[in-house]
């Protein structure tokens, strides 16, 4: 059996490797493509898509602007958990892009009232069950507070496809810079423990603490996101059904 991948962190600004370095220009490249509120308005495609999930606190869209290298690219809520659309960036030459980024809402805050809570867990759902070009998922936890209940829930959403390879998994230990070396090491092993249960000779997961303050963790992500999207990707042409 397998093990989950811890991710090496270099901290320093400029440390990255000529690999991270390189995917970090790769996602720089990213730009906003569309919006959509129902599955069935998300264009079709063949290229490699990337999605983007976790808590309406989990610092997700800090994450994505901080990989991307754009202040604005994913816009944050003023009050977590409204924001109730699925939005695709591309990523790659303009004229051919190689893979799509999709940021899914915010999952879990309170505040929101409880129908439109469960019309997004369907919408989601049914996203990481039946997108047809789902590559990977990239989750955020909160490194603070690890793995909720409903990370957990959406772990188990996404377990049947994650083990047999069919998508990867990376998951971010966000607002990394709040925690100690000791808190540091006990929410990796933490983590670790959760991820191991799917762990096997076909799933390619992956963990590693992240901060977009002190971009920790952003090299290694980056580098993690560029090398599943095949090098032989080809652009295809899309329609408006999922």
């Amino acid at each position: 059996m397998t093990t989950v991948r811890r991710a090496p962190t270099r901290t320093a600004a400029g440390a990255e490797s000529p690999a991270a370095q390189a995917a970090l220009a790769w996602l720089h490249s990213a730009r906003f493509l569309v919006t959509a509120s129902r599955l069935d308005q998300l264009p079709v495609t063949e290229r490699p898509e990337i999605a983007f999930v976790g808590r309406s606190n989990a610092g997700k869209s800090t994450a994505i602007n901080a990989l991307a290298r754009h202040k604005r690219l994913a816009f944050a809520s003023r009050t977590p958990g409204r924001t109730q659309h699925i939005n695709l960036f591309e990523v790659g030459p303009k004229d051919a892009a190689d893979a799509w980024l999709a940021d899914l809402p915010g999952y879990g805050y309170a505040a929101v009232e409880r129908a439109a809570k469960l019309r997004w867990q369907e919408v989601m759902a049914d996203y990481l069950v039946v997108r047809r070009n789902l590559h990977g998922v990239v989750q955020m936890i909160d490194a603070r507070l690890g793995f909720t209940d409903l990370d957990r829930q959406l772990l188990a959403l996404i377990a049947p496809r994650v083990v047999t390879g069919e998508v990867r998994l990376l998951v971010l230990l966000t607002k990394a810079d709040k925690l100690n070396r000791r808190e540091s090491d006990a929410a990796l092993a933490a983590a670790q423990a959760v991820l191991g249960e799917l762990a096997g000779d076909q799933a390619d997961i992956g963990v590693t603490l992240f901060s977009a303050l002190s971009r920790r963790g952003v090299g290694d992500a980056a580098e993690a996101l560029r090398q599943w999207v095949p090098a032989h990707a080809l652009p295809a042409a899309a329609s408006s059904v999922a």
